[in-house]
């Protein structure tokens, strides 16, 4: 073998948690090539590390718990910290969610944190599944695969009926493209982003993920060991790639077994 084929075959064994470790700067945050460290990117590549079972340290999230303002960078923040702290609990418990999409991340975070579910902000899920199965970031705007997956997440934490989580994978599966892959909404064209959050959803429901969105997954895949965002883009490889390992383990990861 050539010098130019042992550098290739190199390459290719970088696995995706070795290229996120490559983005952690000196003071433990993470960063985009070129960029600063940012708290909430951070606590997504801790969630991915954490998810794919590598030791990562999460003091960054930690000491930069301010920079952390709506409810969904709250509830990520919590997600992200291992032991979080009472008073970034406390902030996301007094947190107002009127949007969907917060209202699911909020109840997956103070499951994780052991903290009670209120029960009202279940109901306030439930009471809001669209007639095609599915859930929206906000109400009276339409559903996509992201917050449906989010809602079918907080929902199995919260032990919510069955029938709902139901109909949310079957919306799920209509996201399901020609390629494997799973789309935002209809027509948009499928990337790594909605396709781990179905994949994720699935796990959560214990049901397994569909095999054509894992393949679909791994033809992302670069030699770097980051992931495309889709067949087209290559953009935000550390978030993209953050997300995609954090699918390998349904939320909220401290409540569950490896999966």
């Amino acid at each position: 073998m050539g010098v130019s084929a042992l550098v290739a075959a190199a390459t290719l064994a970088v696995s995706p948690q070795q290229f996120l470790l490559a983005h952690q700067a000196a003071g433990g945050g993470f960063a985009e090539a070129g960029g600063k460290p940012d708290t909430t990117l951070t606590a997504w590549a801790v969630l991915g590390l954490r998810a794919a079972q590598v030791p990562v340290d999460d003091t960054y999230v930690r000491t930069h718990e301010d920079d952390l303002r709506t409810p969904n960078e709250l509830a990520l923040g919590v997600l992200a910290e291992a032991r979080p702290s009472d008073k970034l609990v406390a902030r996301l418990e007094r947190a107002p969610t009127p949007a969907l999409n917060a209202t699911a991340w909020k109840l997956i975070a103070l499951a994780q944190a052991g903290r009670p579910v209120p029960r009202d902000r279940v109901r306030y899920l439930l009471g809001h599944q669209a007639k095609s199965g599915g859930w929206s970031w906000a109400v009276g705007v339409a559903p996509d695969s992201n917050d449906t997956a989010a809602a079918i997440q907080a929902l199995r934490t919260a032990g919510a009926g069955r029938a709902p989580v139901a109909r949310g994978l079957a919306y799920l599966r209509r996201r399901e493209t020609r390629d494997g892959g799973f789309e935002l909404t209809a027509g948009r064209g499928s990337d790594a982003q909605s396709t781990a959050w179905a994949v994720q959803a699935f796990r959560a429901a214990g049901v397994a993920p569909p095999p054509a969105a894992l393949r679909y997954l791994a033809r992302l895949r670069r030699p770097d060991g980051s992931y495309r965002y889709s067949a087209r883009y290559a953009v935000t490889p550390v978030w993209v790639t953050a997300q995609v390992l954090a699918s390998a383990r349904p939320l909220p990861l401290r409540l569950t077994a490896p999966g």
